[in-house]
This record gives C-alpha cells, structure tokens and sequence, in this order.
C-alpha cells in the first residue's frame, strides 16, 4: 500500500506562542510544518518551495498578510486561511476580494483551525476515482470555458485562468448546469465544508473575483449573470 505524501503547511505569524503552539498542533495531525515571524521571509521561501496550504496573519512587519496574499496570487493559486482580529471587518472583505479561501478570528481553539486546514484541503484536492467522484472530475466544457478538476486548471478561450480553491468550485457548481439558478446556500454548498460557515457577501466577494479574473482574459466575458435577491446562474450558450 503507498503511503500519502504529507500535506505542508506555510504557518506565517509574528507571534511566536502562535507559530510553536498551532505548528505542534498541525504536526500532531500528521501535517508537515514550516514558519515564518513575517511576510517578506515567507514570500522568499514560498517562491522557492511553495506549500500546499499557508495560514497568514494579516498584521505583521517588514510585509503584512494582506500584501503577502498579493504577491503569492501573481504565482499561485495554493489555498490561504487567513487569521484576522475580530475588529478587521475591512481587511477581511479587502482579503476575500484578493483571494484568500477562509479566515479564522482571533482568539481561536487549535481544533478549530485543525478542521478549518482539513476542509480546505479536502476542497482542494483531486477526487478519488469511481462513482460520484470520478463523474466531479471529468473535465468540464461550456462554450470558451474548459475546467479540469482533476489538474485544478481553468482555460477561456485557450487561456490559462488562475482560480482558488474556492473560486473554482464555486464557478464549477455554476457551469455544471448552465441556465439554472444557484441561490448562494447553494453555492455556499458547493464551495465549503458543512462545518464552514459564511455569509451571503462572501459568495458575493468571490463572483466579482471571478468575473475580474474572466474579464482580464475577455473583456466581453458575461456569462455570470446575477439574479438580483435570488442567487447567481451560469449563461445558457
């Protein structure tokens, strides 16, 4: 039987209890660990060797989580769990529109971020093969859309589109079934673990990613229409 490879954790905090206390955590799950006290030193790093996951505090010296989450975007989409103040409202729709895939407010239970990484891991990762999960990973193609969940790739029009976790997902329960409304509890469904709660301006936040993204590739991109007080639906070609 072949042993499944570690996932790696990229845990960035200025407060050393964090890193030493939530690092032993994470090991203690199985997970491999690798910290950083700033921003600028964990962009270094991660260039270099990318993790599959980072956990980024938002306020930090020499380079804060917000412009880190920036810098990671032009080369990545690994998934980011930000860790925010609970009076950081701003930063964290500021953070969501940037691409971030979950927060978690400060103070939090080790646990509590434990099952937050296991979801979004989860969300990230190719589905098994057979059945249901292997029906999820088939490659999907509406029009000039092409995702491939198994690579984790988007292309419009032959063009590479770099889509989070989130993002892809969400984008993924639209075209599956294109012309149908999708309120954003369903979308809310499709995107994050039942033990993930979010509300209705994070699914917001992630369309207008989304459409950003498309429109970079294809200015007249409009196949997300919103449903005003009813939910958001993928054009019928």
């Amino acid at each position: 039987m072949v042993m499944k490879e570690k996932s790696t954790i990229a845990l960035v905090d200025d407060e050393r209890n964090i890193l030493t206390s939530l690092g032993m955590a994470l090991e203690n799950e199985g997970y491999k660990v690798r910290t950083y006290s700033d921003g600028a030193a964990a962009l270094e790093a991660l260039t270099e060797e990318p993790a599959d996951l980072a956990i980024l505090d938002i306020k930090m010296p020499r380079m804060d989580g917000m412009e880190l989450l920036r810098r990671l975007r032009q080369m990545t989409d690994m998934p980011v769990i930000f860790l925010t103040s609970k009076d950081e409202e701003i930063d964290e729709l500021f953070g969501l529109k940037m691409g971030a895939d979950d927060y978690i407010a400060k103070p939090f239970s080790q646990r509590l971020v434990v099952e937050r990484v296991k979801a979004v891991l989860r969300r990230f990762q190719p589905k098994e093969p057979g059945g249901a999960a292997a029906e999820a990973a088939r490659v999907l193609e509406r029009g000039k859309l092409r995702l491939d969940p198994e690579r984790h790739t988007c292309h419009w029009d032959g063009h590479p589109v770099m889509l989070t976790v989130t993002e892809f997902l969400i984008l993924q329960a639209l075209a599956t079934r294109p012309g149908v409304v999708k309120t954003r509890d369903a979308l809310m469904d499709a995107a994050y673990d039942d033990q993930v709660y979010v509300d209705d301006r994070t699914i917001d936040s992630h369309i207008k990613r989304l459409r950003k993204k498309f429109k970079q590739a294809d200015d007249d991109f409009d196949v997300i229409e919103t449903l005003y007080g009813v939910g958001y639906r993928f054009k019928e070609a």
